[in-house]
């Protein structure tokens, strides 16, 4: 399929320039890719609002079974645009612009399907947020991590919401407090992200990956995805017994009574695709 637009921001339109945000839809794959290249592809208004409208298209489209968050030019994402912040200085403004972030960044975990951030260069800030915010994250060896808004007087404090999800309490406060970078290996070995590969090898390694998860049960992948982020905000028991429910539901459908006889019979399964 030809590339598409998602979304066409007011800034994009009032200068005649490419839209903020692009999508294209390749094999079951949508890939969205930030296209602030100048501007390191700091979450502006236009592109907050393209992501959104992007990720409430995709969560009632069936044909998509792996989303990949992807960026033009030499940064993934370097956070909020600060000069767009700064035009506005309201208690009102920033309170709008931050829920309208979080609202992005919980329609990424909402979706039914895996999203797979494609890290090159710079993520900060809220750039780092959405890094930890997407299911999977993949990154090249050159890319760099840093939550670094308390080296101009402000905490990243939605940032800090996705990435204390992601490290360890300690290593997550001591990024926030000192605002350091770490590098991509570092981010690897803490949780940030999955896996660092040369660079030149990104795009082969995050193909590699929607591959596998093509390759499976898009029901069974529903099912997990829901299941997996509802439990980790409950008690064990709790947690036990909604999986349990889940799993039973999961083993009711056609997909799991085929993948069980493909797996006895010793041939590929056949999956049942989405209505």
């Amino acid at each position: 399929m030809d590339a598409q637009t998602a979304h066409v921001a007011p800034e994009a339109k009032s200068t005649s320039v490419a839209p903020v945000l692009t999508r294209e839809d390749r094999e079951g794959i949508a890939t969205l890719c930030l296209n602030r290249p100048l501007q390191f592809n700091a979450l502006s208004e236009g592109l907050l609002g393209a992501l959104q409208d992007a990720f409430d298209s995709l969560a009632s489209d069936t044909s998509v079974r792996c989303v990949v968050v992807a960026a033009a030019g030499k940064a993934f994402c370097a956070g909020h645009d600060l000069r767009q912040m700064r035009a506005t200085p309201t208690a009102a403004y920033y309170q709008d612009l931050f829920a309208r972030c979080s609202r992005m960044m919980l329609a990424i975990q909402n979706l039914p399907v895996p999203v797979i951030a494609r890290v090159h260069g710079i993520a900060t800030a809220a750039g780092c947020q959405l890094v930890g915010a997407c299911d999977l994250a993949i990154a090249g060896e050159s890319a760099r991590f840093a939550v670094s808004g308390i080296n101009v007087g402000l905490f990243c404090s939605t940032p800090a919401v996705a990435l204390s999800r992601n490290v360890s309490p300690k290593r997550s406060f001591d990024m926030l407090v000192t605002g350091r970078f770490i590098d991509a290996t570092t981010a690897a070995d803490w949780g940030l992200v999955n896996e660092v590969v040369a660079d030149a090898e990104l795009d082969e390694a995050v193909a590699r990956k929607c591959a596998a998860i093509v390759a499976k049960s898009p029901t069974a992948i529903r099912y997990g995805k829901q299941m997996f982020y509802r439990q980790r905000q409950m008690t064990l028991d709790a947690a036990y017994a909604f999986a349990g429910e889940v799993m039973a539901r999961n083993m009711m459908e056609d997909d799991a009574g085929e993948g069980v006889d493909a797996f006895i019979a010793k041939r590929p399964p056949v999956w049942k695709p989405l209505a």
